[in-house]
């Protein structure tokens, strides 16, 4: 899979692929591909943590989609866990979607709309 920048909107993904092992923490406006293994905070738009990624640390992000292992918490608008999907820690979310079966060992917390960022 390729990646190519976008020539109206001058954006592209940031992509951690599989074999890849990143320490450190991640800060975009955009959208952050996890395939591999980031240890540090992820700060993003959308955040997808697919299968066989992991992620160990915090995330913020308007939207996540995770396939793979999160193991800290999260805060995130909407939160999107997919079956194989593991996670440790709190998933703070306005709204939340989960397909099959997931290995969620974490606290969910509703936040209140009040709260609400955009």
């Amino acid at each position: 899979m390729l990646a190519f920048t976008n020539a109206k909107e001058k954006t592209s993904p940031t992509i951690i692929g599989a074999g890849c092992k990143l320490t450190g923490d991640i800060k975009t406006d955009h959208t952050v591909q996890i395939h591999g293994n980031v240890i540090g905070n992820v700060i993003a738009d959308t955040v997808v943590i697919g299968r066989g990624g992991k992620v160990v640390g915090k995330v913020h992000a308007n939207n996540l989609f995770l396939h793979g292992m999160l193991d800290g918490p999260a805060t995130v608008n909407i939160a999107n866990v997919f079956s194989n999907a593991q996670m440790t820690g709190t998933l703070s979310y306005y709204t939340l979607n989960i397909t099959g079966n997931t290995g969620l060992e974490c606290k969910l917390a509703k936040r209140k709309e009040k709260e609400k960022k955009e």
